[in-house]
């Protein structure tokens, strides 16, 4: 499997001087990729969806996506900054990215301000809670409905969202900064239950293999949602090639042979479509 590197702060301000002019029109933009050798990929560091080893490579199942598919469209690397999920598209739009490749997933509000490509990586919700779910919490609205319940969730994340939206007080739903401290703020008492995609908490798990914590997964009333890779809008044109290539990938069986090994489902990916998961936003 092929990876690709964690960009520094020292190196991604050299490249944004490198490629700080902007295309002259957004046909132009996939020539330029081509012509710098590279695209800048923004990540979180949310295994399975992406993951940065202690030594800066980058793998996961939405940046080896991405990586396959640059490549078949002639820019040869991605090169990576991790970033919140609340971060992601102010960056894509201020171009400090050239694409989001993170398991952001389709909503009303990410569909009006960026372009997404075709659906790639599908999931539902979790919980990690205590041992025994001494609260009994099965739904954001059960967190909601106890007084005393405290969520950790990614800061501007879905989580973080249906949290709020199900009626969970601001105060008692507590940013986390990335999944390992989700699951420490869990032992430690700080937290009653902590929220992210069904693969990502079972990949804490395994991870912190700790007798005394449990998953509730999926989560009771919470949609299954889809991601795709996010674009600028007037990158639209590079989305379009992305597409074909993506197309290309999921006829051809690669696409599965990607994702699948992480645990995602190449068929449900495949069953959706953008136009259905962006419907909501037109």
């Amino acid at each position: 499997m092929k990876t690709g590197y964690l960009l520094s702060a020292a190196s991604l301000s050299v490249l944004l001087a490198m490629t700080a002019a902007p295309a002259s029109a957004a046909d132009d933009k996939l020539e330029q990729l081509k012509e710098q050798g590279f695209a800048r990929i923004a990540i979180a560091n949310e295994p399975p969806f992406t993951a940065v080893g202690a030594d800066g490579k980058v793998s996961g199942a939405a940046p080896d996506v991405a990586r396959a598919i640059f490549e078949k469209l002639g820019v040869k690397e991605v090169v990576a900054s991790i970033s919140e999920y609340g971060a992601m598209i102010p960056g894509l739009q201020a171009g400090r990215h050239d694409a989001i490749t993170a398991g952001l997933f389709m909503k009303p509000e990410r569909c009006n301000a960026v372009a997404y490509s075709e659906p790639i990586l599908c999931d539902a919700e979790a919980f990690a809670l205590k041992k025994g779910n001494p609260l009994k919490l099965t739904s954001y609205k059960d967190i909601a409905d106890n007084p005393d319940a405290k969520i950790g969730a990614p800061g501007g994340g879905t989580e973080e969202k249906l949290a709020l939206e199900a009626g969970v007080p601001r105060d008692r739903v507590i940013v986390v900064p990335d999944g390992q401290s989700g699951i420490k703020m869990l032992q430690d008492g700080r937290i009653d239950v902590y929220s992210l995609p069904v693969l990502s908490i079972h990949d804490l798990m395994a991870k912190a293999n700790d007798p005394n914590l449990e998953t509730v997964a999926p989560v009771v009333n919470a949609p299954v949602y889809c991601d795709g890779a996010a674009f600028r809008k007037q990158d639209v044109a590079l989305r379009d090639a992305f597409d074909v290539e993506l197309k290309k990938l999921k006829e051809s069986g690669e696409f599965a042979k990607i994702i699948e090994p992480y645990g995602f489902s190449a068929k449900a990916a495949m069953s959706t479509s953008r136009e259905k998961l962006c419907a909501a936003a037109k």
